[in-house]
C-alpha cells in the first residue's frame, strides 16, 4: 500500500551503513516511523529532504507493518536556520520537544503548525530568539493539555499576583501561598502576565505578533522553559546544547537576536 503525505524530519537515527530510519511528524497520521533506503549513499536523492528539520512531501510503501520511503520532495529546507549553529541547535529542541509531545497514528496538525511556523520565524522574520523559544513552550504545552490558569490568584483572586507555581500551572500572590506546599514558584510580572495571556489564546497565526522587551523575554523564557520540563517531568539534550551555546556567545562577545 501506498501513501502520500507532508512531513517534518523530527529525527535521524542511523539503521545500517546505507539506510536510516526517519521519525516524521505529519498532519493526518501523527508521528511516524519510516525507513530511507540509500539515505546514508553519497548523492542520495533523498538527502535534502530527509534532513532533520526538512519539510517534505513523502510517497510510502507499507510492507510488514513498516513504511518505506519509496520518494521525496523537498517543500521547505529552512536554509537559512542553517548556517546559524544557534538557531538551528534551538530549532531541533523543538524537534525533540514535539518528538515527545506526539503519538503514533494521532493526527496533532496544531502542533505540527506550531514546529514550522517557529523554524519560520527563527530563519525568516526578524523575532528575537528568546521570544520564538517561549511562544513555542507555551503553546506547545497547551496542545498538550497543559495549559496553565492564568486568571489571577487562585487563593484570593488578585487579578495580579506575582508568583507562577510551575507544578500546578496556576498563579499565586506570595503572601497566599501554603506554607507545607513544596512546589517550585517563579516570580512573575504584569508584563510576563500579559504577554503569555496573548500567547496562550491568540490565532495561531499571530502568534509571533508582539512586543517585549528584553528583560521580560528572558524572564519569560526562563518560566515557559521551567513550565514545559516540569509538567513532562524530563529535560532535553537538544535544550542543554542551545544554552551552552548561549554561554559560550556571551563569553566571546556574540549576540544573536
Amino acid at each position: 500500500m501506498y501513501l502520500t503525505t507532508k512531513g517534518l524530519v523530527l529525527r535521524v537515527t542511523v539503521y545500517n551503513d546505507t539506510d536510516a530510519l526517519l521519525t516524521l511528524l505529519t498532519p493526518e497520521y501523527g508521528k511516524l516511523t519510516v525507513k530511507a533506503r540509500g539515505l546514508r549513499r553519497k548523492n542520495s536523492p533523498l538527502t535534502a529532504p530527509c534532513q532533520l528539520l526538512a519539510f517534505g512531501e513523502f510517497t510510502l510503501f507499507e510492507y510488514r507493518s513498516m513504511y518505506t520511503i519509496n520518494e521525496a520532495h523537498s517543500v521547505e529546507l529552512f536554509t537559512a536556520l542553517r548556517r546559524d549553529l544557534q538557531k538551528l541547535s534551538l530549532g531541533t529542541y523543538f524537534a525533540q520537544a514535539a518528538e515527545l509531545l506526539s503519538q503514533e497514528d494521532l493526527p496533532n496538525p496544531e502542533l505540527l503548525s506550531l514546529v514550522l511556523n517557529s523554524l519560520y520565524a527563527l530563519s525568516r522574520l526578524d523575532v528575537p530568539e528568546m521570544q520564538v523559544k517561549a511562544v513555542f513552550e507555551l503553546r506547545s504545552a497547551c496542545i498538550a493539555g497543559y495549559a496553565p490558569d492564568l486568571y489571577g490568584c487562585h487563593q484570593c483572586g488578585n487579578p495580579f499576583p506575582d508568583r507562577f507555581d510551575l507544578s500546578e500551572g496556576r498563579l499565586e500572590c506570595a503572601c497566599c501561598r501554603d506554607p507545607l506546599s513544596k512546589g517550585i514558584r517563579l516570580p512573575i510580572t504584569a508584563s510576563m502576565l500579559e504577554t503569555m495571556h496573548y500567547i496562550t489564546t491568540c490565532d495561531a497565526k499571530k502568534i509571533f505578533c508582539f512586543e517585549a522587551g528584553e528583560g521580560t523575554l528572558e524572564q519569560l523564557s526562563t518560566v515557559t522553559e521551567s513550565y514545559l520540563t516540569t509538567q513532562l517531568e524530563r529535560g532535553f539534550s537538544t535544550l542543554d546544547f542551545y544554552k551552552s551555546l548561549l554561554i559560550s556567545s556571551e563569553i566571546t562577545g556574540e549576540h544573536h537576536d
